[in-house]
């Protein structure tokens, strides 16, 4: 595990980025469905975390669907210079909290090619597959992915929710540059893949960084953020920017107070002590 902390990450040389980026699911309705309640407050959000310093923006097609990428290309285009977007693709949206796969090339194709529209781009920075079809070889899902990079469409391609043998299948076919995986203080599943990610230079950005686990769990990190005079959450997220330094995270947040104090997670200089007492 990592002991130092940079805050900053150099994705395949391309980029460097704030290791605390900005995930915008949140601005959608209920269950991830329907444009945000409020897409003025919605825009200040967005503009408000890239004038904090955030250059990393992740979204997905599924994410409304559809109405998020359009919101952020309301609000972040004139950004577009000095900010990665990154995108998703290859889920359905059938009503609230429906999220059916559909890694079939055809979908992949037309998701692609959606996304670079409504987001009002000409090449995708980083497009990831959002979840691995089960019933399609991912060789097929990633071969419209293949195709756009060759294209110009895409420059860079991630991974979500994948182990160590998926990705090494993937990058048969193309490049991998990042893996989105389920990862927080109380869900570790995926560790080996984080060590994995780290060693190959690739980005690890876990989804849901913010859940806080067990109660023997929230009562460490309740003390500590006593100690650091910080929220819980603010120390959920210092954890994991010192657990990896590949590590980049996207908390998202409709809120302008929460946004603020998830960004000065980076501040937080958690004691090797304190790290490694949280992650026993």
């Amino acid at each position: 595990m990592n002991t130092t902390t940079s805050l900053t990450y150099q994705l395949r040389g391309v980029w460097e980025l704030d290791r605390i980026g900005y995930g915008a699911m949140q601005l959608t309705g209920p269950g991830v469905w329907g444009d945000a309640p409020d897409r003025e407050l919605a825009k200040r959000v967005l503009r408000t975390a890239v004038e904090s310093g955030v250059n990393f923006i992740d979204t997905a097609d599924s994410y409304g669907p559809h109405t998020n990428e359009v919101l952020i290309r309301e609000a972040l285009s004139s950004y577009y210079p000095n900010i990665v977007v990154a995108t998703k693709g290859g889920l359905e949206r059938t009503g609230p909290n429906q999220w059916p796969i559909n890694g079939h090339p055809a979908h992949i194709r037309q998701a692609i090619d959606g996304s670079l529209q409504r987001l009002g781009k000409d090449e995708i920075q980083l497009w990831q597959l959002h979840r691995v079809d089960p019933n399609i070889p991912i060789e097929e899902s990633l071969g419209p992915v293949a195709d756009a990079v060759k294209a110009g469409k895409i420059l860079q391609v991630g991974l979500s929710e994948v182990d160590i043998p998926t990705i090494e299948r993937a990058e048969k076919v193309v490049p991998i540059v990042s893996v989105q995986n389920l990862y927080n203080l109380a869900e570790r599943k995926w560790e080996t893949v984080v060590d994995y990610t780290a060693e190959r230079g690739i980005a690890f950005i876990p989804w849901y960084p913010l859940a806080s686990g067990p109660d023997k769990l929230q009562k460490r990190i309740g003390a500590l953020a006593d100690k650091y005079e910080a929220t819980p959450a603010q120390v959920a997220l210092a954890w994991l920017l010192r657990r990896s330094p590949n590590i980049l995270l996207i908390p998202g947040t409709k809120s302008l107070i929460h946004l603020q104090e998830n960004l000065r997670a980076a501040k937080i200089p958690l004691s090797d002590d304190d790290f490694f007492s949280l992650s026993v």
